[in-house]
C-alpha cells in the first residue's frame, strides 16, 4: 500500500487543491446525492452519508452546500437524475486505473473518460479487467511535519487499523471499511490532526513505472480527476522518491 498517494502530494504542491475547490464541492455535492438518495436522508442510520458528511466537512464545505445536496438526495429539492458508474483501464506504463464517476449523461461521461486514457497513452478495459487488483479499505490520512509516527502508528491499530505507512510529511492509515470512524474517532480522541477519513479503492499489489511512465501516468491521473463528473481514481502505480523528487522539481 506505500506510495498510494505520493501522486497526489504533487497536486498539492502546485496548489491544486485550492485552485480547483469548486471543481471538488462538485464532487462532493454529487457524493452527498447519492448517499442520501440511495440510503435515506438521515446521517445516524446511513453510514455511507455519514461518511459523505465528514468528507465535505474535511474539505470546509459550507453546511448550507451539504444541507442542500441532502435535500436532492432525498427528493425535497429538485435536482438532476444521477447515476453511478465505474470504469477499468491501463495506463501507457500498464498500470491499472479505477475511475469511480457520478454523471447525469452516462454516454457522454463515458466518451470523454475514453477520450482522455486515449489521449495520454493509456487504454478502457472491459469490465472487471482490473477491478480484482483493488479492494475497498478505510483511509485516514494525516499531514504535517514533526509528526510521531510511531505513537500515531500505535494508537490506530489499537484501535482497530489494519496498516500504518509513515511517510515524509504524512501518515496513511488503512482500516476495514467497518472500523474505519472508530479508528477516526480514537485519533481525534487524542487531538491527531485529521486531514481527511475516506473509503477509497487500494490496491492490494502495485507496479513500478520508469521515468517516462510515471510521468505518463501521473498526466493521465490528474486529466481524469480534473472531470466534474469523476469521484475516485485508484491507479496501483507504485512512484520511488526519486521520480517524485525529479518531477516535484520541475514545478
Amino acid at each position: 500500500m506505500s506510495g498510494h498517494s505520493k501522486w497526489k502530494t504533487i497536486q498539492h504542491a502546485k496548489g491544486a487543491a485550492d485552485a480547483k475547490r469548486g471543481n471538488l464541492f462538485t464532487k462532493l455535492t454529487r457524493e452527498i446525492i447519492i448517499a442520501a438518495r440511495q440510503g435515506g436522508p438521515n446521517p445516524e442510520s446511513n453510514l455511507k452519508l455519514r461518511l459523505a458528511i465528514q468528507k465535505a466537512k474535511d474539505n470546509s464545505m459550507p453546511w448550507d452546500n451539504i444541507d442542500r445536496a441532502i435535500k436532492k438526495g432525498s427528493g425535497t429539492l429538485e435536482g438532476s437524475t444521477l447515476e453511478e458508474l465505474t470504469l477499468e483501464g491501463y495506463s501507457a506504463s500498464g498500470a491499472a486505473i479505477l475511475v469511480q464517476a457520478v454523471t447525469d449523461n452516462r454516454l457522454r461521461t463515458i466518451q470523454d473518460i475514453r477520450n482522455i486514457f486515449s489521449r495520454n497513452g493509456g487504454s478502457l478495459g472491459a469490465a472487471g479487467c482490473v477491478a480484482w487488483l483493488f479492494e475497498n479499505k478505510g483511509l485516514i490520512t494525516i499531514k504535517g511535519e514533526n509528526l510521531d509516527g510511531d505513537e500515531i502508528a500505535l494508537l490506530a491499530i489499537d484501535a482497530g487499523a489494519e496498516d500504518v505507512q509513515v511517510e515524509k510529511g504524512y501518515i496513511e492509515i488503512y482500516t476495514k471499511p467497518e472500523n474505519l470512524e472508530q479508528v477516526r474517532n480514537a485519533l481525534k480522541e487524542h487531538n491527531v490532526p485529521i486531514s481527511s477519513s475516506v473509503l477509497s479503492m487500494i490496491p492490494k499489489t502495485s507496479v513500478t513505472p520508469d521515468e517516462k511512465g510515471a510521468l505518463q501516468t501521473i498526466k493521465l491521473l490528474e486529466r481524469l480527476e480534473d472531470l466534474d463528473e469523476v469521484q475516485n481514481v485508484a491507479s496501483n502505480a507504485e512512484f520511488t522518491d526519486e521520480i517524485m523528487a525529479k518531477i516535484a522539481s520541475q514545478l
